[in-house]
Formats: structure tokens, sequence, C-alpha cells
């Protein structure tokens, strides 16, 4: 069976970042917890998507998405300076969550909720990146398909409760596509 609207697709994938000989390691899964979707409904990237329609198990693949088909260039607009005291508790800055390197929650003034990834800790201000963290960024797919058959109404439901994007990588969530970094957030 070949890869198709509302089918069940396991994977195993690499995905680097970069061009040429200066690639890095993003993700990896296993066979023991490849990628797993249901293709065709908007959890998967769409560039992704295209790349794998019509492969079936077995097949190997490999092939590169730019940033423009997957998150974005890095925006600069997204990079905020927030005050220091949105990020208080019971009056006291909470160090133990706000710190360069962590990312958080958030929520804007409409109720949107997102992740943002703490830049730098100020005097008076806390630097936040908006950006998705792949945006700006080549991926480098390379994998093999380990499964692909019509998809279950209980591989539809589960698949869309268990993260609302696919399950099956080590990732933190969805982006506002509802897509991993394959994917990932």
């Amino acid at each position: 069976m070949k890869i198709s609207d509302k089918t069940f697709v396991a994977l195993n994938y690499k995905l680097n970042v970069g061009e040429g000989e200066d690639l890095e390691l993003m993700e990896e899964t296993s066979p023991e917890n490849p990628l797993t979707f249901i293709f065709g409904t908007g959890s998967m990237l769409p560039a992704f998507e295209d790349k794998i329609s019509g492969l079936k198990k077995g097949d190997a693949f490999s092939f590169v998405i730019s940033p423009e088909d997957a998150y974005g260039e890095f925006n600069e607009e997204f990079v905020l300076e927030l005050p220091k005291s949105i990020f208080e508790v019971d009056g006291k800055f909470d160090d133990k969550q706000v710190f360069e390197g962590n990312i958080l929650p958030m929520t804007d003034s409409e109720g949107n909720r997102m992740s943002g990834s703490v830049m730098e800790v100020r005097e008076d201000v806390v630097v936040m990146d908006f950006n998705h963290p792949l945006a700006g960024e080549i991926l480098n797919f390379e994998g093999q398909i380990l499964e692909v058959h019509d998809a279950t109404p209980e591989e539809i439901a589960a698949l869309s409760y268990s993260s609302g994007c696919g399950g099956g990588c080590d990732c933190s969530g969805c982006d506002d596509k509802g897509a991993h970094a394959c994917g990932c957030n």
C-alpha cells in the first residue's frame, strides 16, 4: 500500500539542519519509537507530506525542505523584551523557571498560547524569542517507511488525542500549523 490520504504511517528518520558538510543532528527516531501519524490530516508539514506521498513500506527517503516551506525565516520582530515583573510569583522573580535557554509556555494578550525561549535575563527585562526553534533552518530528512495501512478509527482517535500533532517524536508539541519538526516544535 502506498502513502495517501487517511493512511496510517510509521517511519524512522534523522533530521539534520544546515547545509553541505555543516549539518547538525536535531532529531532521530528509533524502531522502538518511530514517528507515527495519519497522512493528510494536517499533522505534518505539507512539504514533508509532499515528499513522502506515494512511498510504501520499506522505501527509503532523503530530501531537503527549505525554511520557506518549513517554519519560515528567523524574524527579529519575534524577539521581545518583556518586563521582568511578569515573571514574578508571589512578588518574587521566578529564577527557577526563567533562565537562559529555558522554553516557557506563554499566553499573549488575546489568550493565544505559544512557547518562548529565554535568550537573556537582564536587570529589568527578560529577552524572549518566539520564533519556532527551527525558523530559518534548512531541514534535511533521511529515513525509511516502516508501516503504511488504512487508518483505523481507533488509530485516528489515539493520534488525534495523544498530542494533537501525531505522536512518535520526542518533541515539545505543535506549532501554529499543528506540525512536528518533521515537524517538532
